[in-house]
């Protein structure tokens, strides 16, 4: 071959690597920085003061006298509202039959909206359900709220095409001529006054547990539940996964049956994680009676099986990789085999075992269907170490995926979901960063 047309050649392959990486870096900005900008909603936002006397009500935080000096000044700005409501219901009793009919309905969809907005009505009695006994806790879900109270979602069907299309008509428009229609300006102009926004860090959205099936509150549960799964997986994959590869390289030698067994090995490894998820429920739980339902310590064998091909192909490769010669020389001072293992193979190949040590971690973290027959479940409280034996747990694969398509009020906790994704996500970037500086270190270590 010529030289210009090597050289051509090897221009063009990295040409191709450099726009790959490229396309790839560009993929992870447009997938990961979206989660990024959303999931940190949970933590940084826009509170109102019903979110400050959701945290004094419920959680006992902040200043009281502070608090109630801006719930007063929230009242007051809140009081004309309830007034031009309160008196225009006064005027409708007034009115006869057919006029009442053509108010009650918009008035009764009004006071539903402006309730979700400011929370309950002073003459209300008290709602047994949290959220309705506050008004919007944040600033994004209130805008969206007043939206719902300014205006009506209409479909107008006079296109040609037979396809509706969505306008938005002023709430005003049902009351026009009514004392009532003085009521949408003032909302919209004083809505600030009403619900105090400000900037809050809400840090113990990590540390707290959530309430009102997510509404309110952290994701500590799920937290420590998928730590707690995640851990145990390690634990019980781990020396198995290793004592696996030591026997298939240094003891099995090159049969048949180990052939086979590693044929069976590396498939194991691209079976669907569902598969191992059944698996579970039927071997740990319905045959074997590890527990009496899900458990942790049934989440965390299913899923120490399912990353046990990833530790031992890693395992094996890591000592496979390590030298003859230092075995050899182990073995020419008098050293056993199994001594040699130990004190030469074993420290050697350490860098590239822990590396599959952590990326299995990782993909153990982030897994949701080997979970879902075996140890997740919705809502729960946080664990002691000992109730991992019997109860099951939050998780967050499990709860991200539950709160996102199975929820009653999906897009009233977005925030939540992109929370949880976005701490996922770092944990397992946490993972993977932390086997790569420890075998810089333990590689470096050796190196001397």
């Amino acid at each position: 071959m010529e030289p210009a047309t090597r050289k051509l050649i090897d221009r063009s392959f990295s040409g191709i690597g450099f726009v790959s990486i490229g396309l790839m870096a560009l993929s992870l900005i447009v997938v990961l920085a979206p989660i990024f900008m959303r999931g940190c909603g949970a933590i940084v936002f826009r509170e109102t003061v019903e979110h400050r006397k959701l945290m004094l009500d419920r959680l006992g935080r902040g200043n009281p006298v502070q608090i109630n000096l801006e719930l007063e000044l929230a009242r007051d700005a809140r009081r004309p509202v309830y007034e031009m409501i309160f008196n225009f219901e006064d005027q409708l009793d007034e009115l006869n039959f057919s006029e009442r009919r053509k108010y009650s309905g918009p008035l009764r969809e009004l006071k539903d909206h402006v309730r979700s907005l400011l929370g309950p009505f002073p003459d209300d009695p008290r709602p047994v359900l949290i959220r309705e006994q506050y008004g919007q806790t944040r600033w994004d879900r209130a805008q969206k709220k007043l939206h719902d109270v300014l205006f009506v979602e209409c479909y107008d069907y006079s296109d040609e095409s037979g396809l509706g299309k969505k306008v938005l008509v002023p709430r005003a428009e049902d009351f026009r001529g009514t004392a009532l229609e003085r009521l949408f300006p003032y909302i919209e102009n004083h809505i600030k006054e009403m619900l105090r926004p400000r900037w809050k860090c809400y840090w113990r959205f990590l540390t707290d547990e959530s309430f009102d099936a997510h509404f309110f509150g952290g994701i500590w549960p799920e937290l420590l539940g998928t730590f707690y799964l995640t851990l145990g997986a390690i634990l019980f994959a781990v020396p198995l996964g290793v004592i696996s590869a030591i026997y298939l390289i240094e003891y099995a030698g090159d049969r048949f049956f180990i052939n086979l067994l590693r044929t069976c090995i590396n498939t194991l490894a691209g079976v669907p994680s569902i598969v191992f998820g059944l698996f579970g429920l039927a071997f740990f739980i319905n045959t074997i009676h590890i527990s009496e339902s899900k458990s942790v310590l049934v989440g965390s064998l299913t899923l120490a099986i399912l990353v046990l091909p990833t530790v031992i192909r890693a395992s094996e490769e890591a000592i496979r990789a390590v030298p003859p010669t230092y075995k050899e020389a182990a073995l020419g001072l008098g050293a056993s085999r199994w001594r040699t293992i130990l004190t030469v193979i074993l420290p050697v190949a350490l860098p590239g075992i822990l590396t599959g040590i952590v990326i299995s971690m990782g993909r153990a973290a982030g897994e949701t269907a080997p979970i879902i027959f075996t140890a997740a479940v919705s809502m729960g409280k946080p664990l002691a170490l000992l109730e991992t034996l019997s109860q099951p747990t939050p998780a967050l694969p499990w709860n991200i995926y539950n709160l996102a398509t199975e929820h009653e009020a999906v897009d009233e906790i977005r925030h939540v979901q992109y929370g949880m994704v976005l701490i996922l996500i770092i944990l397992v970037l946490f993972l993977n960063l932390t086997a790569v500086i420890m075998r810089a270190r333990i590689s470096k270590k050796m190196k001397g």
